[in-house]
């Protein structure tokens, strides 16, 4: 048995180096090389097609505009302040309940204070009036920075931070501010007058994107009594002057034109859902996305 043993234990030595053929694990010296050489060779060419296939493929995506737009998807309309589950709910005379509102609407609207605005080679004025959109030039092949246009904090009053540091909140009014999500080279169409609801009809241009805020149940229409729209122009809407937009690499200073909300009368002790909706002819809605081209948010204001 222990012959046994050391035959066995020999074998898969032997087969580990055989000394006698110069092999090993069953293969000469000369024939791992060539297997090596086959795997070098076939890997390579493998690796060689892969790399092939992929600049061949980026030889036909343009850097500043996606080569398909069939499938994507109207832009959303967002508020700010941001906040989670869309709720906003405070004390007027607790500063600390509204004090996150406060601070991320002032955060967001940094950037479109005059002193982050002044450089002439980025910014333009393009009008205190809405107008039609503002061709830049081709997407697809000019390069080279694209100038945007302005956006004047004061357009927005009593929603701009600059008389009121709380935005209507200390005074249990507070302001929402609606911008629409960008999306590379979307124009807004505007509904035409005569398409409107009754209901929207407050300040119409064919160069203004409506937007509207209303109480999302019969109840809620019933408690969030006075609605403020402050916006360029003083339109309830977006502008289309500031459309198209041109992306990141040809518009990295790009300001959203904004429109500002003010709930002045809210009922008290009360949470309201309200629902804030863009309309246009190529602006659509979703079940399975809140978000677009719409929103809903909770206020409730605390005694």
């Amino acid at each position: 048995m222990a012959r046994g043993k050391a035959k066995e234990e020999g074998s898969w030595k032997k087969f580990i180096w055989n000394s006698e053929k110069k092999e090993f694990l069953g293969r000469t010296g000369g024939s791992w090389f060539k297997i090596l050489l086959f795997y070098v060779i076939f890997y390579g060419c493998l690796a060689g097609i892969f790399i092939g296939t992929i600049q061949v493929m980026l030889l036909t995506i343009s850097e500043l505009k996606p080569t398909y737009q069939d499938r994507v998807a109207p832009p959303g309309l967002t508020q700010i302040p941001q906040i989670q589950k869309t709720e906003i709910s405070f004390r007027p005379n607790d500063p600390k309940t509204y004090e996150a509102y406060v601070v991320n609407i002032a955060r967001f609207l940094d950037k479109y204070r005059d002193i982050a605005q002044k450089d002439d080679m980025i910014f333009e004025d393009c009008g205190s009036v809405p107008s039609e959109p503002k061709e830049r030039g081709d997407l697809s092949h000019e390069r080279g920075e694209r100038k945007v246009c302005r956006f004047r904090l004061d357009w927005l009053r009593n929603c701009s931070g600059l008389d009121d540091e709380t935005y209507g909140y200390r005074e249990g009014k507070p302001c929402v501010i609606i911008k629409l999500n960008r999306v590379l080279g979307f124009k807004p169409k505007p509904p035409k007058n005569e398409t409107l609801e009754a209901s929207t009809l407050m300040k119409y241009s064919p160069y203004v994107l409506p937007i509207q805020c209303t109480g999302k149940r019969d109840e809620d229409k019933e408690r969030i009594g006075t609605v403020e729209y402050f916006g360029l122009g003083g339109y309830a809407g977006l502008p289309l002057q500031y459309y198209p937009y041109y992306g990141k690499l040809l518009q990295p200073k790009y300001l959203q034109p904004l429109l500002a909300v003010q709930f002045t009368n809210l009922t008290l002790d009360t949470e309201i859902r309200i629902e804030c909706k863009a309309y246009g002819e190529n602006i659509g809605y979703s079940e399975k996305d809140r978000f677009q081209g719409r929103f809903d948010v909770k206020i409730e204001i605390k005694s």
